[in-house]
Parts: C-alpha cells; sequence; structure tokens
C-alpha cells in the first residue's frame, strides 16, 4: 500500500514568471546552469536540457553587465523561468529584471545599504518580480557571528529575518528564503527555525555538497528530513556534475517521500554470489536510457531469476537475469524467458509501450 505524502506546512503562495510557489503549488525542483551566462547558445542549450530532465525553474549566475544583458536573449528561447543570481552589484539585479529575469536571488547582506535594496525591491515590485533571499552560513554579517559565537542556525535565522524586515519595510513582500550549509545537521536545524516564524516560502538546498555520491546522501538526508517534517516548497540539489543530475537527484527524493512523481522509479538488487549477469552495466543501460522519460512507472532490474519476480513484485515492469539468459515480467509474472544479450532491449520495448499508454492517460485526465 502506497503511503500518503508528508502533510505541507502552509506558506504564503508566490509566483516565478508562471510558476507557483509555495501554498498548494506542487514542490518545484530548481537548478542553475554551468555555463558563463553571456554564452546565450551554451546556456540555452543547457537549459533545453534542464527542461528535458523536469527543471522547473533555472538560476544563471550573473556576474557582469553582459551576463545581466544576456538574460533578453536568453529568455526569448526558454519555457521555464529564469532566475538571475546577483551578488554585490545592485546595478546588476536592475539590469537582469529589466532584461526579463523571472526573479533575482540576492543576499541584501552583501548588496549594500539600504538605498541599493531599496532599488531593487522597487524595480522588482515594477516588473512582477519575486526575490529569494539567499542566507548562506559561510557569508553571514559581522555581527551576527559575534552575537552568536560563528555561523549557527540561530545566527542564520536572525540574518533571514533581518533582511525580510528590510524587504517588508519597502512594501515587497513577495519573498521566498533560503538558509543553505554545508552542514547538514546545521542546515535542518537552520530551516526548522524559520519555518516557525515565517510563513514565507521556503527554498530548500544543501550548499557545496560534493560530488555525486557525497553530494546526493547530502542532500537526501538534509532535503529529505525537511520535506518529511512537511517544511519546503521548492529545492535545488547542488552538486559539483552535469545540471542534469541535480534534476534527477530532485525528483529521486521527492519520489521516494511520495510526494511528486517524474519519470521511472528504477529499483535494482544490490547483487550477491547468484547473481550470473554483470548487473552494474545493466542498470546503468536502463538508467541512461530512461534519463528523460516521463513515464511514472517502477521498473525493476534484478540479478536472479529466483527471487527477483517476487521481490519486485510491486513493478510495472522488470527483468531478472540468469546465466545466459533471464525473463521479463510484469507485477511479478514473468511473461517470458529472454537470451541474456536481449534483456534491456526487451525491457526498453515493454517500457516504451508503457509510456504510450501512461501518455495517452495523462492526455484525457489533462
Amino acid at each position: 500500500m502506497t503511503q500518503s505524502p508528508p502533510a505541507r506546512k502552509p506558506t504564503k503562495q508566490i509566483h516565478v514568471g508562471h510558476v507557483p510557489i509555495g501554498g498548494h503549488a506542487p514542490i518545484t525542483v530548481q537548478s542553475m546552469t554551468h555555463t558563463f551566462t553571456q554564452d546565450v547558445d551554451a546556456t540555452v542549450a543547457q537549459i533545453y536540457r534542464l527542461t528535458d530532465a523536469g527543471c522547473d525553474i533555472v538560476r544563471v549566475a550573473v556576474p557582469d553587465m553582459d551576463a545581466a544583458h544576456a538574460i533578453s536573449r536568453i529568455v526569448k528561447r526558454i519555457a521555464i523561468p529564469l532566475i538571475a543570481d546577483i551578488h554585490f552589484d545592485y546595478r546588476l539585479a536592475l539590469a537582469a529584471a529589466e532584461a526579463g529575469a523571472a526573479g533575482l536571488r540576492i543576499n541584501p547582506g552583501n548588496i549594500g545599504r539600504a538605498a541599493k535594496v531599496k532599488a531593487v525591491a522597487d524595480c522588482a515590485r515594477r516588473h512582477g518580480l519575486a526575490i529569494r533571499i539567499g542566507v548562506n552560513a559561510g557569508s553571514l554579517e559581522k555581527d551576527l557571528l559575534r552575537a552568536h559565537g560563528g555561523p549557527t542556525a540561530a545566527a542564520m535565522v536572525e540574518s533571514a529575518l533581518r533582511h525580510v524586515r528590510q524587504l517588508e519595510d519597502f512594501g515587497f513582500s513577495e519573498i521566498k528564503l533560503s538558509l543553505k550549509a554545508s552542514d547538514v545537521p546545521r542546515m535542518v536545524e537552520a530551516y526548522r527555525l524559520i519555518s516557525k516564524q515565517t510563513d514565507y516560502p521556503l527554498h530548500l538546498g544543501v550548499t557545496e555538497a560534493g560530488g555525486l555520491f557525497a553530494g546526493t546522501v547530502k542532500s537526501a538526508l538534509g532535503i529529505g528530513m525537511l520535506l518529511a517534517d512537511g517544511i519546503g516548497d521548492t529545492l535545488r540539489v547542488s552538486l559539483t556534475r552535469d545540471p542534469v543530475e541535480e534534476v534527477r537527484v530532485g525528483y529521486d527524493i521527492l519520489n521516494a517521500l511520495h510526494i511528486r512523481r517524474r519519470g521511472p522509479e528504477i529499483i535494482s538488487c544490490p547483487t550477491c554470489g547468484r547473481c550470473r549477469i554483470d548487473l552494474f552495466a545493466i542498470a546503468r543501460q536502463v538508467e541512461t536510457a530512461l534519463m528523460t522519460s516521463r513515464a511514472a512507472i517502477k521498473v525493476a532490474v534484478m540479478g536472479c531469476v529466483v527471487n527477483g519476480p517476487g521481490e519486485a513484485r510491486e513493478a510495472d515492469v522488470g527483468i531478472a537475469g540468469g546465466d545466459g539468459a533471464g525473463i521479463l515480467f510484469k507485477k511479478g509474472q514473468v511473461v517470458k524467458q529472454v537470451p541474456e544479450d536481449r534483456l534491456v532491449e526487451s525491457l526498453l520495448a515493454e517500457i516504451a509501450q508503457l509510456e504510450s499508454k501512461h501518455i495517452e492517460r495523462k492526455e484525457i485526465h489533462d
């Protein structure tokens, strides 16, 4: 029996372009391009790949005016909202807003004096943009570090609320918050604290999480614990990898908690001495082939024909290997025997049929 997703804490709903965040809106998955933003063709190409992977909102770095001005050419060619990532120079935020960004990510603490923050808030209001206040444990204000004895979770919360009050004083409230740290317990504590003190939507993430393995573990723990508490309205998994991997891991976290499904869930056994096929290679083939699939199905890749179908009986379709041959099964029932060298081919053909049915059902419901 499938369990219900965690009950979410109600938050204020804002919009980044056409995408709602907070309230009863689905939890969105974000990523950030690795390209030089002023290289418009390369940036657009990467955003296309992210969109195909299911990215809802994309962020781009804006380190200079060339990058800010490039936004106007980028947004004309993409279908998902674009957020401009701004540090230090408030004029870059103004230029990015004028160029068509759907949102701004700023740390008001490094933007400068109040007049500069007000100029950004006024510009964002004129253009109907949301602002994410991005607090990072590694760049807190010096007075907060002294008062709290370091970059504690409480210091992060105080920094975020200080910036919220400043924007509110300027009449701006289309705000979402992030309180990121590379240390998972500190990050989780900070979000739990802020969630009790505000109803602004929260953007979840573990910053500087690392490569694919360490970054996935840290992100799954930090983001997953908060989502299980009902905290969080949008997320980004930060990996030192192709950003498409960030989107994939983000959806895997949501799927594991039964919050949001996109694409297949692949289950596979860790192998043992009964395995007589190269299950590692087969699993990689299947994962790669299904990277951009949108069918919400469960696929099993098992190494043993004896226990495979039974252990994966809830899978919509799966394969289990043997010595030179394997089986294709559905919902735990064997469909046919397949030569070992055609296991992946047979599985993907069956998935293609399930995909077409899934898409047809989705179009009918839509």
